[in-house]
Parts: C-alpha cells; sequence; structure tokens
C-alpha cells in the first residue's frame, strides 16, 4: 500500500470486469440480438443514402434546407453538398449520416419515454438525474471500452457509444418540456374528461414540442460528435478519414475531412431546428 493511501485500494476495477464478464456470459444472446438490430439499421440507412444519386439527394437536402432556412440555407446546404462530393467524402458523408441517424433514432425512442417517465414520476426523476449527470460526465473515450468487449469491433459499438453520450439531452428537455406545461391548461383538459393518454398527446407534448426538439437537436450533435471519435473502433465514414489524417501527419486530408464533418453538422443542426419551430406554430 503506499503512503499517500490511508486505506487499503478498493478493486473497483476487479469488480466492474467481473461484473461485465458475467453480463457477456448470461447475457449473450441479447448483445448479439441487439448488434444485428442495429447493424442492420445502419446498413439500411447507409444503402439507401449511398444508393440514391448524390445530385438527388443535393436537391432534396436543398429543398428541406429552403424550406427550414429560406434562401441563405438553401444556398450553404448545396454548395456545401457540392463541395463534399466534389473533394470526393459524399460517401464516407453519408456513412457518417447514416450512423448519426441510427445513434439519433435509438436516443429519441428510448429517451422520449424515459423523460416522460421522469416527468410523472419524481421518484424516477431522482433516480435518473445522477445517471444522466454520469453519462454526460464520463469522457467519451471510456465508453468504447465496454461497447468494444460486447460488441466487437465497428460499427455497432460506436452507435453503442454515440447513444450512450447523447441520449441524456433528449431525456433532460423531455422532462423539462413537459413540466413546464401551465397547470391550468392540465386541469382544464382533465374538466373535460380526457383521459391520461390524452392528456399527453392533445395537451403535453404538443405544447411540449419547442423544448423536446431543442434536446433532440443536442442529442444528435453529440452523436456526431461522437461517431467521429468511434472511428478509433473501427466504425465507418468521416472520423476514419479524420483518425488516419491525425495518425499520418496529413493536415489537408484532415481539414478536408473536418469542413465536410462541420457541413453535415450544420445541416442537421438547421432542419432539426426548423422541425422544432415548424410543429410549435
Amino acid at each position: 500500500m503506499s503512503q499517500n493511501q490511508l486505506f487499503q485500494k478498493l478493486p473497483l476495477d476487479s469488480w466492474i470486469e467481473t461484473i461485465v464478464d458475467g453480463l457477456e456470459e448470461h447475457l449473450g444472446f441479447l448483445f448479439d440480438f441487439i448488434s444485428a438490430g442495429i447493424g442492420g439499421t445502419v446498413d439500411l440507412f447507409s444503402w439507401i443514402l449511398t444508393g440514391i444519386p448524390f445530385w438527388a439527394l443535393i436537391i432534396l437536402f436543398t429543398l428541406l434546407a429552403y424550406r427550414a432556412g429560406k434562401v441563405a440555407m438553401a444556398l450553404f446546404t448545396f454548395i456545401g453538398l457540392l463541395l463534399i462530393q466534389n473533394l470526393g467524402y459524399w460517401e464516407h458523408s453519408m456513412e457518417t449520416l447514416a450512423l448519426v441517424l441510427t445513434a439519433g433514432l435509438i436516443s429519441v425512442i428510448i429517451g422520449i419515454p424515459v423523460g416522460i417517465w421522469c416527468a410523472k414520476n419524481d421518484s424516477v426523476q431522482k433516480v435518473v438525474t445522477p445517471l444522466l449527470d454520469f453519462m454526460q460526465t464520463m469522457p467519451a473515450f471510456v465508453y468504447l471500452i465496454p461497447a468494444i468487449f460486447f460488441f466487437g469491433l465497428g460499427k455497432v459499438p460506436g452507435v453503442i457509444a454515440s447513444v450512450i453520450f447523447a441520449m441524456p439531452p433528449t431525456i433532460r428537455l423531455t422532462n423539462l418540456g413537459i413540466r413546464q406545461v401551465p397547470a391550468d391548461l392540465i386541469e382544464a383538459s382533465e374538466a373535460f374528461g380526457s383521459t391520461y393518454w390524452q392528456k399527453l398527446t392533445k395537451v403535453q407534448l404538443p405544447i411540449a414540442k419547442t423544448t423536446m426538439m431543442a434536446g433532440i437537436n443536442q442529442s444528435i450533435m453529440l452523436a456526431l460528435s461522437m461517431v467521429v471519435i468511434a472511428s478509433m473502433i473501427g466504425a465507418k465514414g468521416l472520423g476514419a478519414d479524420v483518425y488516419r489524417a491525425v495518425t499520418q501527419i496529413k493536415i489537408g486530408e484532415g481539414f478536408e475531412a473536418g469542413l465536410a464533418i462541420v457541413i453535415l453538422a450544420i445541416l442537421l443542426d438547421r432542419l432539426t431546428q426548423s422541425v422544432g419551430k415548424r410543429k410549435n406554430a
């Protein structure tokens, strides 16, 4: 025992490894099922995005951007995506987008129900909040370790790590949005005989949509940043280009791949923000 240690070191590392080994031994079939589902979803998104001609997707995204941010945003989208294609990063950009869409979809599917549950039950919120704090403060690289152990190398552990890292904003802001619904509106809906689900779907969720979409927006941005980090464990896409450029000290290629990531990030950010504003209108 070191002189600086007052008590003997807790074998926390051994405990964690024992737990992980036990999960792998008894729940291996579940991890295989999850891996197949996530891998299939990524492949589906990737097949769609890479199967459609680039010019058709550029036109589609430009039209969506015009609806979201009018002329300036549409012009940025058209030039930005055209630049990505010109630099030769189109296919890798679509692979990155497939990973982000998968991670974002899972974050929403899990995060919104958990956020609603927290808003409806203070005891659940007290339990979930420290877990969210842990998920958001733990260094992103740490999530790669258990993801590799349970799911191996490749896109699946990258998506899993991205979901863990990106989900908290969706849960937090869904909880916040529902709790901020004025009490008089809830009382009015109850006075008209609304059921629990009618009150939730007709009153609380519509009013909370702007706040919820802000959380989804943040989750997508975090998922994009984590997908880039996940290139270290074999996830494809622009992250792999950045990682290769860093390890080989290719500044130019790294800048090009980074620029493609920035263009995707701005496009996803503006589109998700516009959805929240339009729904609120």
